[in-house]
């Protein structure tokens, strides 16, 4: 079998011990504090369900998006946290057992909100009657990627407390190297598709990028959270799950156009938010 078949399945393994040392940095009540949080909890739906839509359909107005582009657009606006998201939090200092609850109640959530959405922005762009159903799968990838390698790591980091802390460092370092290759994959995959396309849906694409990230923020923050819950709120919504918005623009949909945001989103997600862990986050 060759290394492009495997790559894969390669990732999810790496995916799954960057998760597992997470697990590690984690105990039980880190998630029993979150019940002492609940409005942090529901700004961060919040402005998962309503705030991006709705800068996605603002961006695509203001920047007259062809209105292919503008269901791809908002079907990537539509779409729950990726696990990147909780690498991101992780190095820049975030509150991590935030984004893993958060990345699991969006992701049950996104099964009605992600079709509902996207379903209005085929029938309000392109009128094509297509139409994207329920995604149940998508819980099932969370439960086998995220947390069940979260509550390994959590249940070794319980019972060997002394190996958990001798592998927090090395295990960030992993973490690092794992996002840095993700980038690079996905800059390979994606670069005929960047090619020919970021210059007309570049500057869209980190528009909405860099909008996700400073609301989740610096409203967060407005609102009274600390840094660490406000980092956590930013990445989980400023870091979205790509792969389901290209998987069901391509497989579901059939159409390499509705994909392209997502795929050059993709790419520039590890750019922007690298910038805004460092030029943000890492302010005094």
């Amino acid at each position: 079998m060759s290394f492009t078949a495997l790559l894969p399945t390669l990732l999810l393994i790496a995916l799954a011990l960057v998760m597992f040392g997470l697990g590690l940095s984690l105990s039980v009540d880190d998630f029993r504090r979150l019940r002492e949080h609940p409005r942090s909890v529901l700004l961060a739906l919040a402005l998962q369900m309503f705030l991006l839509p709705g800068a996605a359909y603002l961006l695509i107005r203001v920047m007259g998006v062809e209105p292919v582009f503008a269901v791809g657009l908002m079907l990537l606006a539509a779409s729950p946290g990726g696990v990147s998201a909780n690498l991101f939090s992780h190095l820049f200092g975030g509150n991590v057992a935030m984004n893993i609850s958060l990345t699991a109640i969006n992701t049950v959530l996104s099964i009605v909100s992600l079709p509902l959405i996207a379903n209005w922005a085929i029938a309000a762009f392109v009128q094509s009657g297509q139409v994207v159903p329920l995604q149940f799968g998508k819980v099932f990838e969370v439960v086998g990627v995220i947390l069940v390698p979260v509550g390994i790591g959590m249940l070794v980091s319980s019972r060997q407390p002394g190996f958990a802390q001798r592998m927090g460092q090395p295990m960030k370092v992993f973490s690092a190297l794992v996002l840095a290759a993700f980038s690079v994959i996905a800059i390979v995959k994606e670069w005929s598709a960047l090619s020919a396309s970021f210059a007309s849906l570049g500057p869209l694409v980190l528009a909405f990028n860099l909008i996700s990230l400073l609301c989740g923020y610096y409203l967060s923050r407005w609102a009274g959270l600390n840094k660490a819950m406000a980092t956590a709120v930013s990445f989980e919504i400023g870091i979205h799950n790509s792969t389901l918005a290209i998987f069901i623009a391509l497989s579901v949909l059939g159409n390499l156009q509705l994909a392209l945001p997502a795929a050059i989103y993709s790419v520039s997600m590890y750019l922007t938010a690298t910038a805004f862990g460092v030029l943000v986050l890492r302010r005094p």
